[in-house]
């Protein structure tokens, strides 16, 4: 057989490698096809015209709006309480609120694109209902809505992201490394308790909480002017459940693992549904109905959605009960499921 260069060799070398990877190959060729679905779901083209994202009140008061609107075919409509007019804009729910009358009025804000556009749509939709003879000017409520930038609706889900991430990639890989060096059935021999050792670890896991939960925070705010508006408590309290529920996850996802290569493939099949769905990089309420009970039962959406009522809002944590109250089953759940299932050995 004739020899090839070394060159030739070290490069088929690699390549094998490169393909005996499960991971490498899915983060190559495999999650973009799946952000593209995501996204293609989540922001659905081929309208003719732009379509807007209208909030009504669901009442006998908007039934003509809601007829007239929705027969355009250039609007989506969406329920919208008057309380919660602010909260939806902001996070791009809606991009108009239209309140009846004579004239009618429009809420939103003038600051971002989509807003004045979907003005301009709701305007033109409803004087063509009218006879277009400009039968009244509507009578606008330009609103600055604090948090409104897309850079301040990122940050808190980047700080989610982080809390998931660490928490799930520290506990999974450092407990796998222990079981790869035959430590863990030295240890199970000792006079600990088996739910002390993984207790232990979540509670480790809490030392960097702080800091990478201040850091992004801090920059934020003080670089981009992010506006704090919850009390540090709320944030701490929200944080805290988010990360022993991820501590929790992260120590079900390595029950069981024996490599860094199976660790990595759980993991992955943990956080993937919740970096597209659960309303990081873009609002989940881009994803139709019928996705819905899935992105709002996911912890990331319930962890993300308490940072923004805290930071942005200024709420306090029993606002955000039912999004703790998510947390706090699945972590309890997963850590239960995991002391049962652990693999000592």
């Amino acid at each position: 057989m004739a020899v090839r260069h070394p060159l030739v060799e070290l490069t088929l070398a690699r390549l094998r490698e490169f393909v005996r990877e499960p991971e490498a190959l899915f983060w190559t060729f495999v999650f973009p096809i799946l952000m593209a679905v995501a996204l293609a779901v989540a922001f659905p083209g081929g309208q003719v015209g732009p379509e807007v994202l209208v909030g009504l009140s669901d009442t006998p008061a908007t039934a003509g709006l809601r007829e007239t609107l929705s027969a355009s075919g250039r609007v989506i409509l969406r329920s919208v309480e008057f309380d919660d007019t602010v909260r939806t804009l902001r996070e791009g729910m809606v991009h108009l609120v239209v309140e009846p009358g004579e004239p009618p009025t429009y809420r939103f804000d003038p600051q971002r694109e989509e807003s004045a556009v979907a003005r301009l749509v709701v305007d033109d939709v409803l004087k063509s209902a009218a006879g277009r003879a400009d039968p009244w000017n509507a009578r606008e409520v330009p609103m600055r809505i604090i948090g409104s930038r897309y850079v301040d609706w990122l940050i808190p889900g980047l700080i989610g992201m982080t809390i998931m991430g660490t928490s799930m990639w520290g506990i999974g890989f450092s407990i796998v490394q222990v079981r790869m060096r035959k430590l863990l059935k030295r240890l199970v021999a000792s006079p600990m308790r088996k739910r002390e050792y993984l207790l232990a670890q979540v509670l480790a896991r809490l030392v960097f909480l702080a800091p990478e939960v201040l850091v992004p925070l801090g920059f934020g705010a003080l670089v981009l002017g992010l506006p704090v508006q919850g009390r540090a408590v709320d944030l701490a309290a929200v944080c805290l459940v988010g990360a022993l529920a991820f501590g929790g996850l992260g120590l079900l996802a390595a029950s069981r693992a024996r490599t860094f290569e199976a660790i990595n493939g759980v993991l992955n099949v943990f956080m993937l549904p919740m970096w597209l769905l659960s309303g990081v990089f873009f609002a989940s309420s881009n994803f139709p109905e019928w996705l819905q009970p899935v992105v709002q039962v996911l912890p990331l959406t319930a962890l993300n959605d308490s940072l923004r009522l805290v930071i942005l809002d200024g709420t306090t944590v029993a606002a955000a009960g039912s999004e703790l109250t998510t947390l706090g089953v699945w972590g309890t759940v997963s850590f239960v499921v995991a002391l049962r299932i652990f693999n000592w050995r």
